[in-house]
């Protein structure tokens, strides 16, 4: 009997354990984080706020996006990492926020 009830407990603990690990979902919200995935994005991205992306970790997203060529890399006063890239054959301006958002503008 004891056996079953250690039983019980212990799965009981994982589940809420489990359910405890839920990933929030994506907000349209502006001032919420996006979920860090490369395939979701904020709408309003991107977003000023304080970035603590280095130049390099925030060259190395914007590649890891599909750009190439990147250069003239620069943080603007609203915390937004701009650079001049290519995507698709095309010159752009690419921009990175502080929530890991990589657009094009």
């Amino acid at each position: 009997m004891k056996n079953i009830i250690l039983a019980a407990a212990l799965l009981g603990a994982s589940v809420l354990t489990a359910a405890a690990q839920t990933a929030p979902a994506p907000s349209s919200d502006a001032g919420t984080p996006a979920v860090a995935t490369p395939e979701t994005k904020n709408p309003a991205a991107p977003v000023a706020g304080a970035n603590s992306f280095t130049e390099a970790q925030a060259k190395d997203r914007i590649e890891k996006a599909g750009f190439t060529e990147v250069k003239d890399l620069k943080k603007d006063d609203s915390g937004i990492w701009m650079a001049a890239g290519m995507k698709d054959g095309n010159a752009v301006m690419v921009a990175l926020d502080y929530q890991g958002n990589v657009v094009a503008k």
